[in-house]
């Protein structure tokens, strides 16, 4: 289970991240919504142990530690950060990205049969930027798969690629319910889709009183990029 409580990162005028609370467990999605791009951003980054948070806690299956959390989760599409470049070759996507999982679990996969056994030969020769919405939430989520470690998902906006969530809603509630590998998801957006009675929250939703917790002084651009984490090495 992901438990947050608190989590905030501060950055140079106002919060990147304002205090925010949640929990989900494997076997549930959680939809998290916010107006601003830099703060669903900031709250995919700083779950998947990817940002450094000014404070608050968490933790995965009750371990706080960073490396316990970053191990287990897998950011998909996060804009800036690791959405696929446009100008690459869906075949070529896939070869990077199986490339970056740990050695003893990546065996022999190559793009070509990883293509073919997961259902994806008909887009293999398409620039990643022609996938239909639907197409690529399915590639990427099965690629941040391809990891068996990966136990929880935090995908980032996926409601940017186009306004109906039927192009994304159903493959994550897929993932989240899967008997065989039931997932943590977790997914910011920018507002619930219609008819959604799952669970939702809304970031800035722990923002104490004044009184409470005082402001911590505000960082600078160059204190604000140092909070990103450098990539581990997990081969």
């Amino acid at each position: 289970m992901l438990s947050v409580q608190q989590l905030h990162v501060k950055g140079r005028r106002d919060d990147l991240l304002p205090p925010t609370s949640l929990r989900v467990g494997r076997g549930e999605l959680l939809l998290v919504t916010a107006e601003r791009q830099d703060q669903r951003t900031a709250l995919a980054l700083t779950i998947s142990g990817r940002m450094k948070p000014t404070g608050g806690r968490m933790s995965w299956d009750a371990n706080e530690r960073t490396t316990s959390l970053r191990l287990a989760s897998a950011l998909v599409d996060s804009p800036n950060v690791n959405e696929p470049e446009q100008h690459l070759s869906v075949r070529d996507l896939v070869t990077e990205d199986l490339a970056l999982i740990p050695r003893r679990y990546r065996g022999a996969l190559l793009s070509k049969p990883w293509l073919k056994v997961n259902s994806f030969e008909d887009v293999a020769d398409l620039w990643t930027e022609q996938l239909a919405p639907d197409r690529r939430i399915e590639l990427l989520t099965a690629l941040a798969l391809a990891n068996p470690h990966t136990d929880l998902l935090v995908v980032d906006s996926p409601d940017r690629h186009g306004a109906h969530a039927a192009d994304w809603l159903p493959r994550l509630e897929e993932l989240a319910y899967d008997a065989g590998r039931p997932l943590a998801v977790v997914v910011t957006v920018t507002a619930l889709p219609a008819g959604w009675t799952g669970p939702a929250t809304v970031i800035g939703n722990a923002v104490p009183d004044v009184d409470e917790a005082p402001d911590a002084p505000a960082l600078t651009d160059e204190e604000t990029e140092s909070l990103l984490l450098e990539t581990e090495d997990a081969t």
